[in-house]
């Protein structure tokens, strides 16, 4: 049978050898992160047959290898396939021989073949022969099957996704990315349907309802980039100016939502092609929208696949940031078309050379397209992401050891992602822009067609530039976290020290040599300086030139415009004289969100009371940067949670001071688009007026009931534009009850009559905002119906601070069918991190442990850990906010003064 579990066969000749004998030979393979090196692939010939209606599939493929050391055995990977005994061979042509396995063993555990034959493969070339067979499945992983309706019909589709550990899942391989090599694909298909891969179509041959299509032979690559789609299809078209075919492929009836992703893959391939100094290496590039699709997106090879809401844009229903995430996430994916696909990290420990970098040289992508974005300033988002994660004691290194398939997709987190693009931020404003350009594109020609470790970058940035700049970053990638640099202002003279950062308030012992930065009173002449020992004390006068004033007009910013990955801790001296600075609106954005951000994180770790951090937020009001506003939202949301369970009775009052903190930016804002309102305003918008209404602001909820009411009634009416719909969706979720559920019915209506993801999502994210529990519970049964797709469901996850203990009991009731559908997925450690980490009790952090006692996964044990520390650093704060004693005065003179 064909079986989600791995199948185990032995065909023996010969003598028969014991179990345990046999389990004797293959216990070299088991248990091992790499596969043995004695068998090297050169290309594969792979032919897949898939059958959309039963959802399997049949292949066979041909594998060129080179044996490069006498061996009995050749080990591979594979997993979830049955193989056709009988068609394996092994064939070597220069001594005309044809050698069948005598044994062919599955390792479930490790995703391993192993081939034992009865006489030595003779090393040199020969091809590997093997038939097989599969299951299209529905977990999102390997090859398998996605859902879409045409003419009211719904059908399969047929798709891969294969990173990190999941082509073994389709066809048996050396299943690592320094395992490079050549494929020659062919699909055997129905004839009404598209078929696309890697590379161009070279000839298709129709036999009444089955349709050979043969592609051209791809350059060398890894086998996770590997690809294949089939189903039914419209697109849009384009050509960069050298002749590369771009094209956005969607479901029909939706192609004019692919031209804005279309516009911005033309430009993104000119400006890569630019920066790397290096023309993109295949004929075309095919881009496609996939209805179920787990991560974002996947930068395969020529073949990049998304999720619907990451590709397509629709100027009637999209909101500003969906447009926005579309430009950065498909700059990031073809960023990868040169970082990572032509220039592959050599094992999963480098993978941050990937992401880190893809996610960096998005931005760069995205700033030169759209330059009114300001998206240098909006990548703060990105820096704090990673230092937030990294701030924990259950972080990790950004090299990471890998010694198991099913731990790679933990590490595709805010780390590899965040902080490696954060590095190469901090790295590339201590080089400069020109050098670290030239370098880069050095690195990608050396290495070009090849893999890459680590170290490898950093010599070619050394050689480039003259610094040291191996010795500089091995403090900041093979040890995990940050510091936080403490500066004082004494006698003239500024003393800084550096500790290690923990959110939990613990010190630990990491030691980084920090590129400094500083500015004083103005921006006109920055210093900077490497702190290598724990301590530095600098003259003023040396350093800046003159000496500071006692007054607080004089300013001293350190890591100017937040270009560095570590905190800075201010003196009460500094810190009054930058709270001054902002309100006189001296700093820069970036700056501004760094002081607030720097206090945030201090005053979780209990470094810094609650009340310094709101006498802070109070310099803000009159603020109106996108990014810095956005960010005073998330403060503001996350200090109104640890509040309700610190200080209820003070509640009321904290609210009260955020409304009057964001009503300046809401009264000149308003709820209407206006003509050429910015990119920028459009996102401030309706965050800005979600806040209000989940801070319980009446007015601002009357007014969002009013126009959903208008909308509901019209879906053209102007009343309620995309940018608004979620605040509104909120408002109407915060008056529903199990006594009055009109609001909820009638946002699943709309659910249930948009065809657009994006509008799917944005009504999944506000359901569980509902503060009654019953709701709540309601919302997490529908979200894993069969109503919403599998990838969506973790959208509805955002539940109310009242709906924690309701999402608990559903996490622990429904855990079974958790895994099952998300097996060892990513997606499974997003219930995790949501559910579990808005907690703040000790107490509940033991509840949390011993549930998952019994149902440990080494895929989500590391979210696990994390969430558990998370829920410990909020009781930490809890406790040092209720023993806080002026806290009550404080929030009294700001909630009542008069913004």
């Amino acid at each position: 049978h064909i079986g989600g579990a791995l199948t185990l066969f032995s065909q023996l000749h010969g003598a028969r050898e014991t179990k345990r004998e046999r389990e004797m030979k293959y216990e070299q393979f088991k248990h091992q992160p790499r596969l043995p090196k004695s068998v090297i692939p050169k290309r594969y010939d792979l032919n897949l047959k898939p059958d959309l209606i039963a959802c399997t599939f049949k292949g066979t493929v041909e594998i060129d290898v080179k044996i490069v050391e006498e061996t009995k055995f050749i080990v591979l990977n594979a997993a979830e396939l049955v193989f056709d005994r009988d068609s394996i061979l092994f064939k070597n042509r220069i001594y005309s021989l044809e050698l069948r396995p005598g044994v062919v063993e599955m390792v479930e555990e490790d995703e391993i073949a192993v081939f034992a034959f009865n006489e030595a493969v003779p090393i040199g070339d020969g091809t590997l022969v093997i038939g097989f067979s599969g299951i299209l499945n529905d977990r999102m992983k390997g090859f398998y099957r996605s859902t879409y309706e045409h003419n009211s019909e719904k059908k399969n589709m047929a798709v891969t996704q294969f990173e990190p550990a999941d082509a073994r899942r389709c066809f048996p391989c050396w299943d690592e990315p320094a395992a490079k090599a050549t494929f020659k694909i062919t699909l055997e298909v129905p004839s009404g349907l598209m078929a696309l891969s890697n590379m161009p179509v070279i000839e298709e041959k129709r036999d009444g309802d089955v349709k050979t299509v043969s592609f051209q032979g791809s350059p060398i690559m890894s086998t996770y980039l590997v690809a294949v789609v089939v189903g039914l299809f419209d697109y849009v078209e384009d050509r960069t100016s050298d002749g590369i075919i771009v094209r956005v492929y969607c479901q029909v009836g939706k192609r004019n939502q692919g031209k804005f992703a279309l516009d911005v893959a033309v430009k993104s391939l000119e400006l890569y092609k630019e920066y790397f100094a290096t023309p993109y290496s295949l004929p075309k590039l095919d881009m496609v929208a996939i209805p179920d699709f787990a991560a974002g997106a996947m930068e395969n090879y020529g073949l990049v696949t998304y999720r619907e809401t990451a590709l397509l844009y629709d100027d009637q229903h999209s909101a500003a940031a969906n447009k926005q995430r579309v430009a950065i996430v498909v700059a990031h994916e073809l960023a990868h078309q040169w970082f990572g696909n032509l220039v592959t990290m050599e094992w999963w420990t480098h993978l941050w050379l990937n992401e880190g970098f893809a996610t960096w040289v998005s931005y760069l992508a995205a700033d030169s397209i759209f330059p009114d974005w300001k998206i240098w300033t909006q990548f703060l988002d990105q820096s704090t992401d990673g230092l937030r994660m990294d701030g924990l004691a259950e972080s990790h290194p950004i090299e990471v050891d890998v010694n198991h398939a099913r731990e790679i997709d933990e590490i595709f987190d805010a780390i590899s992602y965040r902080k490696g693009a954060s590095l190469i931020r901090m790295l590339q404003s201590y080089l400069g822009p020109d050098c670290f350009q030239r370098s880069l594109a050095s690195y990608v020609k050396r290495y070009a067609c090849s893999n890459a470790k680590t170290e490898d970058l950093w010599a070619a940035l050394e050689e480039e530039s003259g610094e040291p700049v191996n010795t500089l970053m091995n403090s900041w990638t093979k040890q995990k976290g940050y510091p936080v640099v403490s500066v004082k202002f004494k006698d003239q003279k500024l003393e800084f020290e550096q500790t290690q950062f923990l959110s939990s308030g613990a010190s630990g012992d990491g030691k980084w040599i920090v590129p400094i930065t500083l500015c004083c009173g103005s921006y006109n002449a920055c210093k900077n300086f490497l702190l290598r020992p724990e301590s530095e004390s600098l003259d003023v006068s040396d350093l800046l030139g003159s000496s500071i004033k006692e007054d607080h007009r004089e300013w001293i910013k350190i890591n100017v415009d937040q270009a560095g990955f570590y905190r800075v801790k201010y003196d009460d001296n500094l810190a009054a004289r930058l709270r001054y600075a902002i309100q006189a609106n001296s700093l820069s954005a970036t700056d501004r969100f760094g002081v607030l951000d720097d206090s945030f994180a201090l005053s979780m770790a209990c470094k810094q009371s609650l009340s310094s951090l709101l006498s802070l937020m109070s310099a803000y009001r009159e603020e109106l940067e996108y990014t810095v506003l956005s960010h005073l939202i998330s403060v503001s949301t996350n200090v109104a949670k640890i509040a309700a369970d610190a200080t209820p009775e003070l509640l009321g009052e904290i609210k009260m001071f955020f409304i009057n903190l964001f009503q300046y930016s809401a009264e000149k804002l308003g709820w209407e688009s206006k003509a050429g309102e910015s990119h920028l305003d459009a996102m401030l918008k309706g965050e800005i007026l979600t806040a209000l209404t989940v801070f319980g602001h009446d007015l601002t909820k009357s007014e969002a009931i009013r126009r959903f009411h208008a909308f509901v009634d019209d879906k053209n009416t102007l009343l309620l534009p995309p940018d608004t719909r979620k605040a509104a969706y909120v408002a109407v979720m915060q008056s529903v009850s199990s006594s009055d559920r009109s609001g909820y019915e009638s946002l699943l209506k709309i659910y249930r009559e948009s065809d657009l993801s994006q509008e799917k999502t944005r009504v999944l994210g506000s359901l569980a905002s509902c503060p009654d529990p019953d709701i709540v519970l309601e919302t997490l049964n529908f979200m894993i119906s069969s109503e919403v797709r599998s990838q969506d469901a973790v959208f509805g996850l955002a539940v109310s601070s009242e709906g924690r203990e309701t999402a608990w009991r559903w996490l622990k009731d429904n855990w079974d069918h958790l895994m099952k559908t998300y097996g060892s997925g990513y997606l499974i450690t997003r219930f995790i991190s949501a559910v579990v980490s808005p907690f703040s009790s000790y107490e509940k952090a033991v509840e949390v442990e011993e549930f998952f006692v019994s149902r440990s996964n080494p895929s989500i044990m590391r979210t696990l850990k994390q969430s558990l520390e998370r829920v410990h650093i909020n009781a930490n704060w809890v406790k040092n906010v209720q023993e806080e004693k002026s806290l009550a005065e404080v929030v009294k003179e700001l909630a009542y003064r008069n913004c």
